[in-house]
């Protein structure tokens, strides 16, 4: 569609338009938005950093490959070991490393959302939990394939989102006790999986334990096609519902006032946002921090005060991509899980986060 920059209409004023955007509107005036300038270069430097980095992945390595050469190993000829690498090891675990985080980024900022709160990720208020717990059932119990440990992990994530959303649903969904009721459940689901853990075959618990850890070694383009159909079904009907998001951070009165229905927007967001953090560590585990992260910096970078879901997405990504590749190199030729490396870069952040929650008065 033909976009127009309309001139501002003689009865708007300057102060209702934020500073530092741009009108934009098509002709007859169907379709309108705000376009940010800094947003915008903030989502292309994000995006341009996540392909370099999975172009450093790709050719890095014990078996380096030149820059030169790894066009001709996508297209499929070439040295058979450049084809083998690039085709069936390197690209699949870099763009999984991009799906997962982007999964993980706008589930993040959707609950960081609906609790209005910076703590209030699925990684502490225990859709992660909940998510990596029907994942180690399936595992243990059923002794499962990868479909049914997925499936195990999307529905351990709706079930915790339910439970939690009844527990902290009292004249609507407050954001601490959201938080709160979400830390009590992750504690609990933690003593059922290390139940779980004690009950199972030592091989079979050790395996669930590395799974536990979060990593990306060994996925395939199976993995890549999950998380990446997880993803093409469950962002849009959160980028749909995004603006509401955006109204019901100004509370749940402000938010009816504007004709948002808070508890069918909370229950679709939930749910959305519980699937996707379930089908994003149905590939790769329970990674940490990112969906704590991956809101908040996106948001500082922005510099905009409400939900920046492309943002966050873009964000996760970023830094998923980037923590696989420090985990692949640190300590070459030992490949860490990226669990680890988010652990350290997500752990020093959080405390960061609490110190400045504090300061604030807001913790």
């Amino acid at each position: 569609m033909n976009k127009t920059l309309a001139p501002p209409r003689p009865d708007e004023h300057t102060h209702t338009r934020p500073r530092g955007t741009v009108a934009w509107r098509s002709k007859g005036e169907r379709l309108s938005f705000l376009l940010r300038p800094r947003t915008l270069i903030v989502c292309l430097v994000l995006a341009l950093v996540s392909v370099v980095a999975l172009v450093v992945s790709v050719t890095v390595g014990d078996y380096e490959i030149p820059l030169s050469a790894v066009p001709g190993a996508l297209m499929g000829y070439g040295e058979r070991l450049d084809v083998f690498f690039v085709q069936g090891v390197r690209l699949p675990r870099a763009l999984t490393a991009i799906g997962v985080g982007a999964a993980l980024g706008v589930a993040g900022a959707v609950f960081q959302s609906l609790s209005r709160n910076a703590l209030g990720s699925p990684d502490i208020i225990g859709f992660t939990s909940g998510a990596a717990t029907g994942a180690v059932f399936a595992i243990l119990v059923l002794g499962a394939s990868r479909l049914v440990v997925s499936l195990g992990a999307v529905a351990g994530g709706l079930i915790t989102a339910a439970v939690v959303y009844l527990l902290a649903m009292k004249n609507g969904v407050q954001g601490y006790r959201l938080v709160l009721v979400g830390i009590g459940v992750s504690a609990m689901l933690a003593s059922v999986r290390d139940y779980l853990l004690t009950r199972a075959e030592l091989t079979d618990a050790l395996g669930a334990q590395i799974w536990m850890i979060g990593s990306l070694n060994g996925r395939g383009w199976g993995e890549v096609a999950a998380v990446w159909i997880g993803f093409a079904l469950l962002a849009p009907v959160l980028f749909a519902v995004g603006q509401r998001l955006r109204f019901m951070e100004l509370g749940e009165d402000a938010a009816q006032g504007l004709g948002v229905n808070t508890r069918s927007t909370q229950v679709i967001a939930l749910a959305a946002a519980s699937a996707l953090t379930g089908a994003a560590i149905a590939v790769a585990g329970p990674i940490g921090f990112v969906a704590l992260a991956a809101p908040q910096l996106a948001r500082r970078l922005t510099r905009t005060g409400g939900t920046t879901l492309i943002g966050a997405a873009l964000m996760g990504a970023t830094l998923l991509v980037l923590a696989d590749l420090v985990a692949m190199r640190a300590l070459a030729p030992t490949q860490l899980p990226v669990g680890v490396v988010t652990a350290v870069i997500g752990g020093s952040y959080l405390i960061w986060l609490l110190y400045t929650e504090w300061r604030g008065g807001r913790a």
